[in-house]
């Protein structure tokens, strides 16, 4: 070893011994890459052969690794086999944390992003109608949780009092929330629409004088196509505080009508009425017949209630099987001659003395 390298020094330190940490940094670097390289062939290979996910996410996130990770870690650790004082032993132990914990801080972003990623495609795919904000806003909380950590954990590693920072981050927490506490209002709503579901993209809702299906669901807003073809955008805060009346994740429909009678029909043919009624409803398999019957004397008419249920949310469809319904029950009604009843008054005049009509005759031909 030439004698240069002995005796100049570089902070009090012989070359050789920088040379050498150089060299064993080198031979580090060389190894963890060689290692990454196997071990990403050696699960790509395995998450060919495979249908669990838990490799290929696993891929996935080591894929994701830095190269200059490896670099600063090889780098560090080779500088640890210099006599260095205790100081800048103890900062290099804070660095060799910090690049570390750095480095899982990216592997665990990353894997997040993969969940919150193939859940909402797997949602999209097999089911549009699900609303993806829980899995997004999720996906914000995990990754705010593990930089929070990571920052507060190499804050503590460097000697920081955590313990007063985290006290001062409340407090500043706090006015932040008193300044935007209609923005988290509307998110935490947000929040709840995506844990229980009251609704999801694609149902049909009516609250209040409103009326649409709902096209998205967003942090602040949710936006809602009117049954007249405009877009309504409602605050997710000021929807919840709605009765929502969610028509789509109706099982059957209950149908309610009345119909009148003529007061001339006879009893016999009134008591064959309700089962006209029944065999109409009854001519279809998607409709179970409840009741019908002779509910009350109307001013003109008998009035009739008829309950049936129908097996399908299609409102188009029900409108149909109404309409035909209707048909039949007229059908019926003209083959038993039956009337049906309109609302009429009869005006009963009182009669006058004949001998006045006579007079009033006698006084117009007169004339």
């Amino acid at each position: 070893m030439p004698d240069w390298l002995t005796t100049q020094t570089f902070l009090g330190i012989p070359l050789y011994e920088w040379l050498y940490a150089i060299l064993t940094s080198a031979a580090i670097y060389l190894l963890l890459y060689n290692l990454w390289r196997m071990g990403i062939k050696k699960l790509s290979s395995i998450a060919q052969r495979t249908t669990t996910r838990l490799d290929d996410v696993t891929l996935e996130v080591l894929q994701g690794t830095q190269q200059l990770t490896l670099l600063l870690i090889s780098l560090l650790f080779g500088l640890h086999a210099l006599a260095l004082p205790s100081k800048w032993e103890a900062r290099l132990d804070h660095l060799s944390f910090i690049v570390i914990g750095i480095q899982v801080a990216v592997w665990l972003n990353r894997g997040v992003g993969i969940w919150a990623r193939e859940h909402i495609a797997g949602m999209n795919d097999s089911s549009p109608a699900e609303n993806p904000v829980m899995m997004t806003v999720l996906s914000w909380i995990f990754r705010i949780a593990i930089w929070s950590v990571l920052l507060l954990t190499i804050l503590a590693n460097v000697g920081v009092n955590i313990t007063a920072f985290v006290a001062s981050l409340g407090v500043g927490g706090v006015a932040v929330a008193l300044a935007v506490q209609n923005i988290l209002g509307d998110l935490f709503a947000s929040l709840s629409i995506g844990l229980d579901k009251p609704f999801e993209v694609g149902d049909f809702i009516v609250f209040g004088d409103i009326a649409g299906a709902i096209e998205r669901v967003g942090l602040k807003t949710t936006r809602i196509r009117s049954i007249s073809g405009e877009q309504i955008i409602c605050s997710n805060t000021e929807l919840l505080k709605n009765t929502i009346h969610n028509f789509k994740r109706m099982e059957e429909r209950r149908v309610v009508f009345n119909f009148n009678v003529n007061y001339a029909t006879p009893p016999d043919t009134i008591a064959q009425i309700p089962d006209m009624v029944r065999k109409a409803i009854e001519s279809f398999d998607n409709t179970r017949f409840d009741r019908s019957h002779f509910k009350e004397f109307g001013v003109s008419a008998l009035v009739f209630e008829t309950v049936y249920f129908i097996t399908t949310t299609d409102f188009n469809l029900f409108m149909d099987i109404q309409q035909t319904i209707n048909l039949q029950i007229m059908k019926a009604f003209h083959a038993h001659h039956i009337l049906f009843g309109f609302n009429t008054m009869t005006l009963n005049m009182p009669e006058q003395r004949s001998d006045n009509r006579q007079a009033g005759a006698h006084h117009i031909a007169g004339n």
